[in-house]
């Protein structure tokens, strides 16, 4: 099964953008990337899924896992 994820990329225009893992169409555009990252890891939260904050060259700033990672650490209950 494919991991569900969500990213904050930067929009070639300006600003940035959050998507789902795989999707052309941004889920919502902002100004600033702290409201971006704000606003994406709310969505996965909700959607239990992997977030992905890129910089602005696109290369992977951070990633968190709000319930879809692979491999959980062995130490959670």
């Amino acid at each position: 099964m494919p991991r569900k994820t969500h990213h904050v990329v930067p929009n070639s225009e300006s600003g940035w953008d959050v998507k789902k893992g795989g999707g052309q169409k941004s889920i919502k555009h902002f100004d600033k990337k702290q409201d971006a990252v704000d606003y994406g890891r709310g969505v996965s939260k909700n959607q239990k899924s992997e977030f992905i904050i890129h910089k602005k060259n696109g290369a992977i700033q951070n990633a968190d896992s709000h319930g879809g990672d692979p491999c959980p650490p062995k130490d959670t209950k």
